[in-house]
């Protein structure tokens, strides 16, 4: 059985990767790898999270070794702190946004369907690097892309070079696209809401924990969840289940649980970070846990933000401002204000992003908040053009694009974006939760707008 992002002999390269990522010292991790390579382990991770083949058992007990001499070589740092309360004395002042009771109806409602709709034009390209979402594109008569994908009019031969992600392309593309399609993009902001409702402010990572164990099944979760789920398994405890042999502490998974907390705070960036660091610490440290405080943010400041320069301002006060995803935003905006200027072009924007970040996996959290930061700043508020460069970009394209809907959704509301992107939508979200297959979109816009009001109980 190959199982990803889970078998131990895998664990080990992508592990390697981290520490080298939060600055280890290299001599003693270049003499773990030394060890493991001639014991005939992989140095590197395979893109899709497993090897082809299982690992014959005495590697992968020596991969278990490993791993845990690993875990002593990682140590804290005193800029990227995980501890909340380290990480507040770190934040700059909040901004100064209006806090309304509610937020507007038609905002909610296009934050709901923006992520929907950048969920899904990234979701048939997901794993397919840049170059070949292009040649798709151009191949079909969809670029720039302005809309969703289809198989009608690819080249067989291109067809064959950059398959469609497997899972995806029956529901994903332009022709067979009958509602928003299950996503764990989407199924992480559907359980955030059934918590907040529940929970309201006082919700714990326990909680959340729960909640995971109780709707989410366990094939349906990947990289950093997946390890934390299986450590919830073997009864580990809050915040070990984010530590133990889980080298996907800093990738994308917690951002893409965020923005209902957002959502739920409507100009109260702090507050929303605060949440999702609780839901975050579950499965992530560091820039995994900053990225998802920034998106929450973002969220929240894009139901009463007037721009997305504006938004993006607002969520950087809770980024700890000496940490790598600092900088991996920073590198991000300044691409897309070159673009939103005329100083630079979308793909001389994308160019500078793989430069600066492109040695990273495609689902870490810092190469993907970098090119979210650019495709809000390029896009001047345009819903279509920042969608279309979230998922241009080439790495997490449905995450990616998810959350840049998100934002440019609930900035313009429901009735600007266009209806080439949310008729599709069919009004509805598939899920693999419990309590049917589909949601309905309108009702889960009006549970979120209720939110702000559970916090305050």
């Amino acid at each position: 059985m190959r199982l990803t992002w889970a078998q131990p002999e895998d664990l080990v390269a992508a592990e390697l990767a981290a520490l080298r990522e939060q600055g280890a010292v290299e001599d003693d991790l270049a003499a773990v790898e030394r060890r493991w390579a001639l014991a005939g382990g992989a140095t590197t991770l395979q893109p899709s999270g497993a090897s082809a083949v299982p690992a014959p058992p005495a590697l992968r007990a020596l991969a278990r070794e490993i791993l845990g001499e690993l875990a002593a070589l990682g140590g804290a740092s005193p800029e990227e702190p995980d501890e909340w309360g380290a990480i507040e004395s770190l934040l700059p002042p909040e901004p100064a946004l209006v806090r309304p009771a509610a937020a507007e109806p038609d905002r909610v409602r296009g934050a709901w369907y923006g992520r929907a709709a950048g969920c899904l034009l990234g979701k048939p390209v997901e794993k397919i690097p840049r170059a070949g979402i292009e040649e798709i594109a151009r191949a079909t008569g969809n670029w720039p892309i302005t809309g969703y994908f289809t198989q009608r009019g690819l080249p067989t031969e291109v067809a064959a070079r950059w398959p469609w992600n497997r899972r995806s392309a029956p529901t994903s593309l332009v022709e067979n696209i009958d509602g928003m399609p299950e996503d764990d993009d989407l199924n992480f902001p559907l359980l955030a809401l059934d918590l907040l409702e529940a929970h309201g402010a006082a919700l714990t990572t326990e909680q959340v924990a729960q909640a995971w164990l109780d709707n989410l099944p366990g094939g349906r979760v990947f990289t950093a969840e997946r390890a934390a789920y299986r450590n919830l398994l073997d009864a580990r405890p809050v915040p070990e289940t984010a530590t133990h042999h889980n080298p996907f502490r800093e990738w994308i998974g917690a951002l893409i649980r965020a923005d209902v907390y957002g959502w739920a705070h409507p100009g109260d960036v702090r507050a929303a970070a605060r949440l999702a660091w609780t839901d975050a610490r579950l499965s992530h440290t560091r820039n995994g846990l900053y990225g998802a405080m920034w998106a929450s943010a973002l969220c929240a400041a894009s139901l009463v933000a007037a721009t997305p320069a504006d938004v993006l301002d607002a969520a950087g006060a809770v980024v700890p401002p000496r940490s790598r995803l600092a900088d991996a935003i920073a590198v991000g905006r300044a691409a897309g204000r070159a673009v939103a200027t005329g100083a630079s072009d979308e793909a001389e924007a994308l160019d500078t992003l793989h430069a600066s970040l492109g040695h990273l996996h495609w689902v870490h959290t810092l190469n993907n908040a970098a090119l979210i930061a650019c495709a809000l700043e390029a896009s001047g508020g345009d819903f279509g053009r920042g969608i279309r460069i979230a998922v241009a970009g080439g790495w997490d394209t449905d995450s990616s694009g998810a959350t840049v809907g998100s934002v440019l959704g609930a900035l313009a509301g429901f009735a600007a974006i266009d209806p080439s992107w949310t008729a599709p939508l069919r009004g509805r979200i598939a899920t693999s939760l419990p309590g049917g297959a589909e949601r309905d979109i309108e009702e889960l816009a009006s549970r979120t707008r209720a939110l702000p009001e559970r916090m305050r109980t």
